[in-house]
């Protein structure tokens, strides 16, 4: 009741004090600066969709696609698309997909696994939703894009880790204000994707013998 967060998310009308976390991480590293094609992975209750509608609203883009989805419903916000469905159900990337209608300039995962209390399990469940949004990402992103994801303490590791350094040109660790300084949770943001340069760049065949 006494969390400041809370009061503003309140009098802004965002509808969670998460709203703060991606403000507050696009003002250090400028994540939604001239972004038009946005996905929203674990979407609800729509904190973080609102402030990219807002974000859109004001920059008077006609051409702009931000689209959300999560498990949970949700209520209908103005300037977005949402899908009521589990990301990992296998038809989900396809539907997100068609409601982009291009590639996108950014990715947010705020999905986190239900905590069951025992901490190394908690962190490979929340682990494994970061990778399949990673996997998610580097097919929809254009050259350039940004991939955001929750993670638990410790961050990203081992080959998680080594295939974000692989594809993105910098990728950082951050814990924002707004995230309770109890809280377990950081994000990684990984910016200038070149994966699909890479996969696009033609392929050397080794030289002929003579």
């Amino acid at each position: 009741m006494n969390d400041p967060y809370v009061e503003e998310a309140r009098r802004q009308g965002f509808r969670s004090r998460a709203a703060f976390k991606l403000l507050e991480l696009d003002e250090k590293f400028g994540l939604l600066k001239g972004v038009q094609r946005v996905v929203d992975l674990g979407a609800a209750p729509g904190g973080w969709t609102q402030v990219l509608a807002q974000r859109h609203a004001k920059s008077g883009w006609k051409d702009t696609k931000i689209v959300g989805i999560d498990i949970l419903p949700m209520e209908p916000i103005t300037g977005a698309e949402l899908i009521e469905m589990d990301f990992l159900d296998p038809d989900a990337p396809d539907r997100l997909k068609a409601l982009l209608n291009g590639e996108a300039q950014l990715v947010l995962s705020d999905m986190a696994a239900p905590t069951t209390g025992h901490k190394q399990t908690d962190h490979l469940r929340t682990m494994g939703l970061c990778e399949a949004a990673l996997d998610f990402a580097m097919d929809v992103l254009a050259d350039g894009g940004v991939f955001v994801a929750k993670v638990l303490r410790g961050g990203t590791e081992g080959e998680l880790l080594q295939r974000m350094k692989e594809n993105f040109a910098k990728v950082r660790h951050s814990k924002p204000p707004a995230s309770r300084p109890e809280s377990v949770e950081w994000y990684v943001i990984a910016t200038g994707f070149q994966g699909r340069s890479k996969s696009h760049s033609p392929r050397m065949e080794p030289p002929e013998p003579d």
